[in-house]
């Protein structure tokens, strides 16, 4: 799997500041926990601008504690570079408030998360989300675009749509 993952599924994964479930919190762990893992052939996708780690260090912390979030953050911090487990995509931002980036069609997605989306788009990985409802409501603009969305947590209104 070549994975974008959502901003909110590191702050569940933290437990902290968060209205995820328990349940969801889980889910978050286990998912950031597998991804990372040296037997796992997964690839994690970030943009070459730095757009989405920006985003990560408004909400977790380098020093790689207290929470697995945290964790995964220093994961990325540290092993960016190395070309292994973490692919950088190149994106380009647009001045068109309709798209975002210039490899994304008009779309209606929050403008905050299109950055994942044209990584997921331009990498050829899926958007992994925990409780953001708005990947969700825009689940069919997203799929005609060639992206899918793994939902982590169906219990805050965000069905699975491939399970």
């Amino acid at each position: 799997m070549r994975a974008v993952i959502e901003t909110n599924v590191a702050i569940a994964a933290n437990g902290r500041e968060t209205h995820a479930s328990y349940a969801c919190q889980y889910s978050c762990i286990e998912f950031l926990e597998q991804i990372v893992s040296l037997k796992s052939k997964d690839i994690i996708l970030l943009d070459s601008y730095d757009l989405i780690l920006d985003e990560y260090k408004k909400y977790l912390n380098f020093k790689g504690q207290p929470g697995v979030g945290d964790i995964f953050f220093k994961y990325l911090h540290d092993n960016m570079y190395l070309n292994v487990k973490i692919k950088k995509i190149n994106i380009t931002p647009a001045d068109d408030d309709t798209r975002g980036f210039q490899e994304l069609p008009f779309n209606q997605l929050d403008k905050s998360d299109r950055k994942f989306l044209a990584v997921a788009l331009v990498g050829l990985g899926i958007v992994v989300n925990a409780m953001d409802s708005d990947w969700h409501e825009q689940i069919v603009s997203i799929n005609a675009m060639g992206v899918k969305v793994n939902q982590l947590c169906p219990e805050h209104g965000c069905p699975n749509p491939t399970a």
